[in-house]
């Protein structure tokens, strides 16, 4: 039996206000979401990004082909409905950030890592008031209240739309500092992400890189960048 798959049915997209924000319609009928709410985005140049992945659509919808849409559709059935469980969960990962956790060798594995990662914790301490405190190995520590309420405060703040994207930038590192400083400015995703590898680069230069590990690497860092780019076209500027 063949899987029946969706043709495109329209002719073009366009973006237009609406209540709220801004849609994309195809032949003039708003886009809706998979459980059929309204569309309606945040700013225009989002809405113009997802009506380009429309509009680059040829006979078969793809939807991986169109990750700002799909980026979208979260943010309005599932952040905007669990919200409170979103920023929950996201605040968690301050008290088992990343960036907390050194190697206990080989020396050079943890020079790398403070290098890398005791600016960020000072930047969440001068910035947030949020002092994490590093340890040597896995089992985990309690970290202060004080700094722990100061990143969940940091994280619970943030939009609807925007959290979506800080969904990815902290769970693809595994930490709550390097998802906030993106979302801040103070990294470039490209650097948040290398420092959250820095463990399995060093592994792979002591073992040899492994191609099956390079790709699924590949694929966490696209996803790393699109949160980002989703980010911004959170905002008009």
């Amino acid at each position: 039996m063949t899987e029946w798959k969706a043709k495109r049915f329209w002719t073009s997209a366009a973006v237009a206000e609406a209540e709220g924000g801004f849609q994309v319609q195809l032949d003039g009928r708003p886009v809706k979401t998979p459980g059929k709410a309204l569309l309606v985005l945040p700013t225009r140049p989002m809405a113009e990004a997802i009506a380009a992945e429309w509009d680059a659509q040829e006979d078969e919808i793809k939807p991986l082909t169109m990750p700002v849409t799909r980026s979208a559709n979260s943010a309005i059935e599932r952040v905007t409905v669990f919200r409170h469980e979103v920023s929950a969960m996201l605040g968690d990962y301050a008290e088992t950030d990343l960036l907390c956790y050194r190697a206990e060798g080989p020396s050079d594995l943890a020079e790398r890592q403070a290098k890398a990662w005791d600016p960020m914790l000072d930047w969440a301490a001068d910035h947030y008031g949020a002092r994490l405190i590093p340890t040597e190995g896995v089992l985990p520590i309690a970290q202060s209240d004080t700094a722990v309420t100061a990143l969940r405060a940091a994280v619970a703040v943030v939009d609807v739309f925007p959290m979506t994207a800080l969904h990815d930038l902290i769970t693809l590192s595994g930490s709550c500092v390097l998802g906030l400083a993106v979302s801040e400015g103070r990294l470039t995703p490209e650097d948040a992400f290398a420092m959250s590898r820095i463990d399995e680069e060093y592994q792979a230069e002591l073992w040899g890189r492994d191609e099956e590990a390079d790709a699924a690497a590949q694929a966490r860092l696209d996803q790393f960048l699109h949160a980002h780019r989703f980010l911004g076209l959170c905002s008009d500027g």
